[in-house]
C-alpha cells in the first residue's frame, strides 16, 4: 500500500515539474484589440530586451602606434544588407511589425521617441558638409529637417462659397519617407593597439543616406546625400535591443543591430579615407576606377597589419 501512494506522489510531482507554461494573453489588452506579447510567439522572448552592450577594452593614446580613417557606404540593394532596409514602412509613417523594425525606423525612435527613460539619442546636423559631430539638433529641429512644414497659399474655401476669391496662408508638413534610406554612411577609425597586440577598428558614426533632389523636388538618380549623423557608441545602447532578421531564416537565432555592426556583418564600398586633400573617392575617380581605389585601400589595410607581423 505504503509503495502505491509513494508512486502516485511521485507521479504527480513529476507532471507538475515537467509541465510546460501556458502563456496567456492578457484579456483585457485582448479585449481592447492589442495584441500582447503572449499571442505573437510560443514563448517568452528576453535573450535581446535584456541584453547590454559590451564595452570596448580600454585604450590609451601611448597604446596606439598608427591609426587611420574611412568612411564607408553601405548599399541596402544588396542582399547581404536587406536586413537594414526591411520591413519596409507602410507609408502611414507606423510600425509594420513589432519583434523587428529597419535600422532608419529604430534610429528615427531613439532620436524622437527615445527609452522607456526618457533618454533620446542625439542627432547632428549639417550632415553633408560636417561630419565631426558639431552641430546637435534637439528634437523639435530633427522633426523639422525630417518632416518640413512650409507655407503654401491657396484660396479660402470658406470665401469661395460666398464667391469671394482670398487667398490664404496654410501650413503643409511633409511626411519622411523612411523607405527613401537606401544607404547608410559609416564612419570608422581603423588602429593597432600594442597593447593588446592587434590591428582594431571602431565605428565613430552612422548618417543615412536618400536620394539627392533638384530645386523642383524631383530626385537625381544615383545622387544621394547625408540626411543626419548619429554618434554611433551611443546608438549602440538603442541598437542592442533591436532584433534583425536572420538570413538563414532562423527566428529563434536572430542578432540585432549592434551584433551585425561589431561583427561586421555587412557589405559596403570605401568611399573616402583620411589623406592630406580630404576628399571622396568621387572626386577625383568614377566608376570603375572608383572600385578599383576602394579595393586598392581596403589591400592597403589588409597589407599593413600583414606587414605587423614577422613569421
Amino acid at each position: 500500500m505504503k509503495t502505491k501512494i509513494l508512486l502516485i506522489f511521485t507521479f504527480i510531482f513529476s507532471t507538475f515539474v515537467f509541465s510546460q507554461e501556458v502563456l496567456s494573453p492578457n484579456d483585457e489588452d485582448n479585449y481592447n484589440g492589442v495584441a500582447t506579447e503572449e499571442m505573437r510567439d510560443v514563448y517568452k522572448k528576453n535573450k535581446h530586451q535584456t541584453k547590454k552592450t559590451q564595452e570596448y577594452p580600454h585604450l590609451r593614446q601611448a597604446d596606439v602606434m598608427w591609426s587611420r580613417k574611412i568612411w564607408r557606404e553601405i548599399d541596402l540593394r544588396q542582399k547581404i544588407n536587406h536586413p537594414f532596409y526591411y520591413p519596409m514602412n507602410n507609408g502611414k509613417q507606423t510600425d509594420v511589425t513589432d519583434d523587428r523594425k529597419s535600422l532608419i525606423d529604430v534610429i528615427f525612435h531613439a532620436a524622437t521617441e527615445g527609452d522607456d527613460d526618457g533618454n533620446t539619442l542625439r542627432v547632428y546636423g549639417d550632415a553633408i558638409n560636417d561630419d565631426e559631430f558639431r552641430k546637435r539638433l534637439s528634437i523639435e529641429e530633427f522633426k523639422q529637417l525630417m518632416e518640413p512644414t512650409t507655407i503654401e497659399t491657396q484660396l479660402d474655401p470658406e470665401a469661395l462659397k460666398r464667391g469671394e476669391e482670398i487667398l490664404i496662408e496654410v501650413p503643409t508638413t511633409t511626411s519622411f519617407d523612411r523607405n527613401s534610406v537606401l544607404k547608410w554612411r559609416v564612419k570608422e577609425q581603423w588602429f593597432f593597439d600594442k597593447q593588446r597586440s592587434v590591428m582594431d577598428v571602431r565605428i565613430l558614426g552612422l548618417a543615412p543616406m536618400a536620394e539627392d533632389k533638384d530645386k523642383d523636388g524631383r530626385k537625381i538618380a544615383g545622387q544621394f546625400k547625408e540626411l543626419f549623423w548619429v554618434y554611433f557608441p551611443e546608438a549602440r545602447n538603442y541598437l542592442i535591443n533591436a532584433e534583425v532578421f536572420n538570413l538563414v531564416k532562423n527566428d529563434a537565432e536572430r542578432r540585432t543591430y549592434d551584433d551585425i555592426f561589431m561583427k561586421r556583418m555587412f557589405s559596403s564600398t570605401i568611399v573616402k579615407e583620411s589623406t592630406v586633400y580630404d576628399r571622396n573617392v568621387s572626386d577625383f575617380m568614377v566608376g570603375l576606377d572608383a572600385l578599383l581605389e576602394a579595393e586598392r585601400i581596403k589591400e592597403e589595410l589588409f597589407n599593413f597589419e600583414h606587414d605587423l607581423w614577422e613569421y
